[in-house]
C-alpha cells in the first residue's frame, strides 16, 4: 500500500511518486525486518496530540510490552520524545528544547511545509501542533522512515511525511513551499552555498527559511574544516562562524536574518538512551576538558536562523 497517496492527493503527487518508487525500490538489509517490526505491532485505537513535548499518537495500547518491542526493533530513534500507543520513547535527542527554542519566531498557520533532514517526522508532528497544514519530510535514511511508517500505522490520517529521499532528489520546480526547514544539514554539505542557493530555490517569494546548524563561537571570519570526524560524527565537512554563516546567507540572496537562538549542545539534550544504545555526545567530548571534542576542536554549538526570502 502506498503509504504518499494522500501527499499526492494534496496537490504533489510528482514528490508523491517519486517517495513510492524509492521505497518500494529499498534493497537495505534490514528492511524485511523493519517491515516485520511494524507488522507486529498490535492494533492501536487512533488519537493525536501535537502541540506538546512528546507527540502523542494512538490511545494507550491493551499490550504495552509487545508494542515497546516492535518500536524497539526500529533502533536507533533519535529525534523525540514521542508518546505512540501509550509507549514513551526517550530519543537521543531532547528535540524538543530545540523546538521550544525556536517556536515563539515561528508562523506557521496554514502552511506547506518542507522539512530537509527531518528524521523520523518529529518536527513535522510539532509543526502541525501549530497549525501546519501539510509537512512534507525528507531523509534518505531508511531506518527513519521506517519509524514514520510506524507512526503513521498508529495515525494513518495525519499530514506529515517522510520521503526516503535527499535534497539531492528534489526535481526542479519543486519549490514553492511556504517555509523550509533545513536543521542539521548544512555541516554535512560539501558546498554550504550551492545549499542554501537550493533552499532559496525551495521556498515561494516571501516564504520563509528555518536554517539550523553547527556553528563556531566568536565573532571572526573563521571556518572549522575538520581533518576526519568532528565529535565522532562522519561527514562533517564545514563549520563556520555565525559571522561567515550570514554572509553565506546573502551570497546565496537570503537576506533578510534573524538570529532566533545560538546554544551550547550538552549532554542533557544529546544523550544515550533505551531507544538509542549507541555511544552519543558525553563519549564524543574531552573527558578532561569539555569545551573540546575528542579530536581537539570546539565542542558543538548551533545557531538557529529564521530567513525570509526575498520576491527576486
Amino acid at each position: 500500500m502506498n503509504p504518499y497517496q494522500a501527499l499526492g492527493d494534496a496537490g504533489w503527487p510528482v514528490l508523491a511518486a517519486l517517495g513510492w518508487q524509492r521505497l518500494k525500490n529499498s534493497s537495505h538489509g534490514d528492511l524485511q525486518h523493519w517491515l516485520a517490526c511494524i507488522k507486529a505491532m498490535p492494533e492501536v485505537d487512533p488519537g493525536a496530540k501535537t502541540d506538546c513535548a512528546a507527540p502523542v499518537l494512538g490511545r494507550i495500547v491493551d499490550d504495552p510490552e509487545t508494542l515497546r518491542k516492535a518500536l524497539l526493533g526500529l533502533h536507533p530513534w533519535r529525534k523525540g520524545p514521542l508518546l505512540l500507543g501509550g509507549v514513551r520513547i526517550d530519543t537521543e535527542w531532547r528535540s524538543d528544547w530545540k523546538w521550544k527554542r525556536i517556536a515563539p519566531y515561528l508562523e506557521l498557520e496554514g502552511q506547506q511545509v518542507l522539512d530537509i533532514g527531518c528524521g523520523n517526522g518529529y518536527f513535522g508532528l510539532r509543526m502541525l501542533g501549530v497549525g501546519a497544514k501539510l509537512v512534507v519530510g525528507i531523509d534518505p535514511t531508511m531506518v527513519f522512515v521506517m519509524q514514520w511508517l510506524a507512526m503513521q500505522k498508529i495515525e494513518p490520517t495525519l499530514n506529515n511525511f517522510v520521503l526516503p529521499l535527499g535534497i539531492e532528489h528534489l526535481r526542479a520546480g519543486t519549490g514553492n513551499f511556504d517555509s523550509v526547514f533545513s536543521m542539521g544539514v548544512l555541516y554535512h554539505r560539501r558546498d554550504p552555498l550551492e545549499h542554501l542557493q537550493r533552499l532559496k530555490k525551495l521556498v515561494r517569494p516571501g516564504g520563509q527559511v528555518i536554517l539550523e546548524t553547527l556553528v563556531l563561537a566568536g565573532g571572526a571570519e573563521e571556518i572549522l574544516q575538520p581533518k576526519g570526524r568532528y565529535a565522532r560524527m562522519r561527514n562533517v565537512h564545514v563549520v563556520p562562524t555565525l559571522s561567515v554563516l550570514l554572509t553565506w546567507l546573502k551570497r546565496a540572496g537570503l537576506v533578510d536574518v534573524q538570529v532566533m537562538d545560538v546554544s551550547k549542545t550538552t549532554p542533557d539534550e544529546q544523550r544515550s538512551t533505551a531507544w538509542m544504545t549507541f555511544e552519543s555526545l558525553q563519549e564524543s567530548l574531552d573527558r578532561h576538558d569539555p569545551s573540546l571534542t575528542v579530536e581537539g576542536y570546539p565542542a558543538p554549538v548551533r545557531a538557529a536562523l529564521l530567513v525570509t526570502r526575498g520576491y527576486r
